[in-house]
């Protein structure tokens, strides 16, 4: 089940807010809990695996690792319905091409090609309107008898 809040935002990306004049309501997904690599190893190890979760923990960092060690080869890693990844370069540019170095070279982003299973998941999708992290937050507050307040410190993009 995903949980998502209602959010009004400008109907113009990068518009300032001070200069918004349409906006329309958008759905913002909320994450109901952080997985960490160990429940996510545990996880696994619970759908018929023969490997325990300390087991399919150490694969998966050894994938990590040894993921990092192709790609910084110049690698590309097919990962079956997963996906591939690879890498991109940011670089900053050069007057010509005999100027151009690795200096010029910022960042070496690495790049995930989602695999058909991770395309769109809207089709096996099942969906719960929440309220949004500040109004969670302003409803706590205001049970504790304070004031406004702004929630978590993230700002849901909410104009209301």
């Amino acid at each position: 089940m995903i949980d998502y809040s209602i959010a009004v935002r400008s109907a113009q990306p990068g518009t300032k807010k001070e200069d918004v004049t349409v906006t329309k309501a958008y759905g913002v997904a909320q994450i109901s809990e952080i997985m960490t690599l160990p429940d996510f190893a545990k996880h696994i190890s619970t759908h018929g695996c023969v490997y325990g979760r300390a087991d399919v923990q150490a694969i998966l960092i050894m994938m990590v690792d040894c993921m990092r060690e192709q790609l910084l080869e110049g690698k590309k890693i097919q990962l079956g319905d997963l996906g591939a990844f690879g890498i991109s370069l940011t670089s900053e540019g050069a007057e010509t091409a005999e100027k151009f170095t690795a200096n010029n070279i910022k960042a070496v982003n690495v790049v995930w090609d989602r695999g058909p299973l991770f395309m769109n998941l809207r089709e096996d999708a099942e969906f719960r309107v929440v309220a949004s992290r500040k109004a969670q937050a302003d409803a706590v507050d205001e049970m504790r008898g304070g004031g406004s307040s702004d929630g978590d410190g993230e700002d849901d993009g909410d104009l209301s």
